[in-house]
Parts: C-alpha cells; structure tokens; sequence
C-alpha cells in the first residue's frame, strides 16, 4: 500500500494507526474494482482506485508557457516528484471580447491536460471563475468592465451570474470528458479562490457549486481555497461534504494546527490535510526587489507536511512569464497605492521561468519529496541551452503620435469628457486622448484626479508655417499623481493637448478589483475641467491572438526596417526626445534555443519579437533588466524586434541578446520576501 512505502519514516504508533486504518476502510476501498476509475475522499485521505493517495502537487499554468514547452516543464515537475498539476482557467484568455471564444495556441487547454495525463499527473483544476494568479483583473475578462449599470463582480448580483452561467457553460462541458470517472485526468476542480478574503456570499458560493455539478455530476470532488484563518474559512467555505475545503498559509508556519482548523471546516472523515497553495517563492512588482526566499528553510516546511501524511501543492512549481498585457497588481491601503507586477512571473520557483533546475530551491525540495514519494523519481533534467545572439542597432521608424494621425476618423470617440477604455471597446494598452485649450500668456497646471494607471502629458501648437512636434509636459501616475505645469508656449491657435494612458495591468486581488483604466475623471486646467474630447486606442497585438500582427505593427515595420550591421546613424535629440516612436531592428539567428533581450540603457516600453509580444520592459524601475524570449519565438536567420519605446531611447540605439536573465535595475523600494 502506498502508505507504508518503505521510505516513509512513521513512529510505530503513526505507522499501526495507518495500518489498522486502511483495514477499517470499507469494502468498496479494499475491493474497489481494478476497471473502475474514482478518485474520492473518506478516513480524512485521499483515494485513487480505491488506494490512498497522496497529493504532491504544482501550480504550472499553461497560459504563462509556450505550447511547445508544455511537455519540457511538465517533465521538469515529474523529475521534482510531482504527481498533480494545479492550473487555474483564465476565463479573460478564453474569451477576451463577448462572444470570442479562444481554444487554441496557448489556450488549447484540453491539449495541455490530456499532456498531463500522458505524462500520468492527475489535475487539480481551478476553475474560477475568478482566478487571483497576479493575472489582469483576477482572469475576469475586462469587458466585464464595460457593461452598464455596473456588475458586481464576484457576487450573487443575477447579471454577474448570467454571465458566469454562460461562461461556465462553455467550459465545463469541455472538461467534462476530462473528468478522472471519465477517463481524464481532473480529480478535482476548484470553485473559486480564497474568497473567504474577499467577501461572505454563500449564495454566489453555492451557486457556483450547483453549476458546476449540473455540468460534471454529483461524484467529481469539489474544493475551496482559504487562507488558514478561522475568519477565511468561515466567509469562504461551505459547510458539509458538498464540497472539500482545502488551506493556505504562510509557508513556515505550523500547518498541523491549521490542518486541525480546517477540519472544523469539512465533513467527518472528510478532510484530508492538504495546503492547496504551499508558496515556493513569492511575486515582484516593479520597484521593487526581485522576491528571494531560502531553499533550505522552504524544503523543511514541505517536509513538516509530508512527515505526518499530509498533501501539499507547491505555488508556484514553475511560474512561467507574463506574456503580452496579461499582468495583475495589487493596492496597498488604498486605489491609488497600486502595484503592477513584472513582466517575469518566475516566483522563484524551483523551475525557473525558463525551466532551469540546476538550482539549490529545486534539488532542496526534490530531496524532500523523494523521502515521501511512493514511486522513484526520474533523473535530474539537464537545463535548457540559453544562447545570447549579441547585440544589435535599431532604428527608429515612427513616431506613434504620427502613426495615429493616420488613423481611421470612424475609430475616433468624441466625448464631453473622458471615458474609460473599456467604455469605447479596448481592453489593453494604451489610449490617446486629445482635446485643446486657449493660450492665457502664462504656465499653467494640469491636474488629473482619476488616472489609470500612467498619463504622458504632451502640447503642440500650430504656427503659421507649420504643426509644431508634440512637446512633452510631464508624466502624471496613479500612484503618485502629481499635477503637472504645462510649457508656455505662444500659439497663435488653441493648444493641442495629447495625454497618452497606458494601462499598466488590473488590479487582481482586494477590495479595488473594479479596475477600469484610461482617465476615469474630468482633467483639469488651472482648476477647470477641459471638455470636448477625442479618444483612441492603440491596437497593440496580444496573445492569444499571436500570429496575427496588428495594424499599427505592420506601419512600423512597412519602413525600411533591414538595418546594415556596418551603417552608422545619427543621433539628435530629436530621436532622443521623450515623444513616444517605434524601433525597429533584427538579429541573426543560427542555432534556435532561448534567448533574453536586455533593455539596460533604455526607458519604458513594449517589445515584440517576429511579432509575439514578449512584455513590458521598464528598467529604470527595476527590478527587471531583461525579458525572455523563449526559443519557439524565434527562428534560423533574421528575427525582426519591434519595440515602442514611451520614454527615452538608448542613445546608442543598441540592444543585445543576452544568455540570462538580469533583475538588478532601477531603484527598488521594498525589501526580499523572506519566509
């Protein structure tokens, strides 16, 4: 019996009760048809065919890894021990406009859970519909965000839940074949996640749970996620054998008398200790110091779980990247105090995001997990190759502001006042807002009091030769927001003013979840809000929708873009000014393996590589240098690098590939997450 493997290091007294346990079990355990496939909870274990069965599980999410890698991570959990994979569904992936169903690429989910089960993990899937994962708006499609009078966002409010009922009812019957009683590898599926932190609903809580059994059955094991508080578990579980209620907690603290409290919280002979996210590592937002926790200490608090048969899922596993605009934040103390996270999703985890595992976390934990593991464990995987292509001149190709003069007068929004950009139908990126105002002869102040997340400030004004260049004022920023004292510039004709917002990542945990981005106020001069506004987006290219590439890609890359390697050019400032352009450059390629591009020396940005969207770069902020590339991006010969650069280019024009990843820049604010 699994049980009592060899390796297990059980006092007599542990190792009889086990024993006399499994013989009580009833008959339906012990002669549990060897063609029947159930997976189910009785005795506080875990059954699988009528054995118990241990969790050792990971967090990978699928939507953070290229398809192509999918097998080589998975591969790399097997090698740690693993036998579970826990993935959340990002329902904002899957239907990112109302109506627009994505399965495929990066989010071909049943792909990658019938991978899961080659590989023989079971899954433990998370099924929100909300998510957290310092993923946008917690998986919530922004178009949520749109819709008036406003949705009460996870809640009972009947709008919210018909929303949910039609979402649910596309995905659910997905996963229904999936289902372990089926055939599949999902032996549980998680309704939402920890909002026992969030609010006390239990009728949203409760119909989720009837939802869900009226599309995967009565049998599948149902769970809940709480942190291991008495008050967490109270507002976010629901009483009973209906379904399991699992724990988190800070990893060190005791878990056994959190596993006690979460008894209260199930059935009798119906809780299983298990810590549903047992955290490896932890986030980083920008600003601050790359997150740093001890590999020694986090294996000793795995091994104190497994040593009395408990179950764990290690949070993250592997924590892959932040692709394209996909990135949450979190709030402090209030909706201004706002914090979006890195680009990089690596958690420090023991598989790093990009699969290294030649380091002390992964060999520390696999160390631990092989004394409890009922099978023996694959060899130590070797790491990816990682090749730096060196480094590489770019050119500028446009301005943006010059790129959206030319855009289409019906994709313009004209409005009093401001709107948000979910309001006129973008749902990332950035957006333009124009509108003018009269010359006074002196400086005056613009004042913004509802701006998400980032605003660029810039004037123009027309002489009678020609339009002047937009000159940049200032940056006013939802954390700070600082008005700011535009230039005194003599015109002739009313003031052109441009304020660029870029949305920076929703808000994915808390109280501020409704998080709609753009200018979410009237915008001041000198005390008087300015109207008549013209807004645009700018269709940026996001996945999953990664092999088409966008309108105003195509116009940066329709210059000359074929830059010669022996081609000086001229620098002025005007080039190095902070209105916003397009660069555009390329590298030569000979063997394809993974890559970094390092953005030391440049300011604040988006980067694409042959036209996927690779991130945000912001090194001045830090922590991070360099974003990955991973090596399906690219190909044998010239890969084409398009980067929006909002700030300040290198005056050198210059970038490199790199072999490795870098999180020493900026100026950092906040200290290393110990445990």
């Amino acid at each position: 019996m699994a049980i009592l493997h060899i390796h297990f290091k059980f006092t007599t007294i542990t190792w009889i009760f086990f024993f006399f346990s499994s013989l009580s079990c009833s008959t339906s355990h012990l002669l549990h048809n060897a063609h029947t496939r159930k997976f189910e909870i009785a005795d506080d274990m875990f059954w699988k065919d009528g054995k118990p069965f241990r969790i050792i599980g990971g967090d990978l999410h699928y939507f953070r890894v290229l398809p192509e890698y999918w097998e080589d991570r998975l591969l790399r959990a097997k090698a740690l021990g693993l036998n579970a994979i826990q993935t959340y569904v990002p329902w904002n992936l899957h239907e990112p406009r109302q109506g627009q169903l994505v399965f495929e690429g990066i989010a071909d989910l049943v792909a990658f859970l019938k991978l899961c089960q080659k590989l023989d993990f079971v899954v433990m899937l998370r099924a929100g519909p909300y998510i957290c994962g310092e993923w946008d708006l917690g998986g919530f499609p922004a178009w949520l965000l749109s819709i008036e009078p406003a949705v009460r966002l996870r809640s009972s409010d009947p709008a919210f839940l018909h929303l949910v009922d039609n979402w649910w009812g596309i995905l659910l019957p997905k996963m229904a074949p999936l289902l372990y009683s089926n055939g599949g590898p999902i032996v549980m599926v998680q309704i939402e996640n920890e909002f026992g932190s969030y609010g006390d609903d239990k009728s949203y809580l409760h119909h989720l749970v009837k939802l869900a059994r009226s599309h995967l059955g009565e049998e599948l094991t149902l769970y809940t996620t709480d942190g291991g508080s008495r008050e967490t578990l109270q507002k976010g579980t629901i009483r009973g054998d209906a379904v399991y209620s699992a724990v988190d907690f800070t990893t060190g603290d005791d878990p056994w008398p959190i596993f006690e409290l979460q008894k209260e919280f199930n059935a009798p002979g119906k809780s299983p200790p298990l810590s549903a996210e047992f955290y490896t590592g932890w986030l980083t937002h920008w600003g601050e110091n790359i997150a740093h926790t001890d590999a020694k200490s986090t294996a000793a608090a795995l091994g104190k779980i497994l040593e009395k048969n408990g179950s764990a899922v290690l949070y993250m596993a592997h924590g892959g990247t932040n692709f394209g605009f996909y990135n949450g934040a979190n709030t402090g103390e209030g909706e201004s105090d706002y914090k979006p996270d890195l680009t990089s999703y690596d958690y420090d985890a023991p598989i790093s995001e990009f699969g290294d595992v030649d380091n002390a976390k992964y060999k520390a934990l696999r160390r631990v997990i092989e004394k409890y593991s009922a099978v023996s464990l694959p060899p130590l995987p070797r790491n990816n190759k990682k090749t730096g292509y060196g480094n590489f001149r770019l050119q500028r190709t446009a301005f943006l502001f010059d790129m959206l003069n030319k855009t289409d007068h019906a994709d313009i929004l004209k409005s009093d006042d401001p709107v948000s950009m979910e309001v006129f139908g973008e749902m990332f990126g950035l957006v333009l807002y124009a509108s003018e105002y009269i010359h006074k002869g002196k400086k005056s102040i613009l004042s913004i009091p509802k701006v998400h997340d980032r605003a660029q400030v810039f004037v123009s004004c027309s002489t009678k030769n020609k339009q002047a260049r937009p000159k940049y004022a200032g940056t006013i920023e939802r954390w700070s927001n600082q008005a700011i004292r535009l230039p005194n510039l003599s015109c002739t004709s009313p003031i052109k003013l441009l304020i660029l917002v870029e949305n920076m990542g929703r808000v994915n945990y808390g109280p501020y979840m409704f998080d709609r981005k753009g200018i979410l106020s009237s915008v001041y001069l000198d005390g008087q809000p300015i109207h008549k506004w013209k807004m645009l987006s700018v269709p940026f290219q996001k996945i999953p929708e990664v092999k088409k590439i966008s309108p105003i890609l195509k116009d940066a890359l329709s210059d000359n873009i074929k830059i010669s390697s022996h081609r000086k050019l001229k620098i002025n400032l005007d080039s190095i000014s902070k209105q916003p352009a397009f660069y555009v450059g390329s590298f030569a390629v000979g063997e394809v393996h993974d890559s970094f591009i390092s953005f030391t020396g440049w300011g604040k940005g988006i980067a694409f590589v042959n036209g996927f969207n690779i991130g945000r770069y912001w090194p001045t902020k830090g922590p991070q240098c360099n974003l990955y590339v991973p090596a399906p991006v690219l190909h044998r010969g010239q890969n084409v690098v398009v980067i929006l650069e909002l700030e300040s280019p290198n005056p050198d024009l210059l970038l490199s590939s790199v072999d490795d990843p870098d999180f020493t820049c900026g100026t950092k604010s906040s200290k290393v997450h110990q445990l």
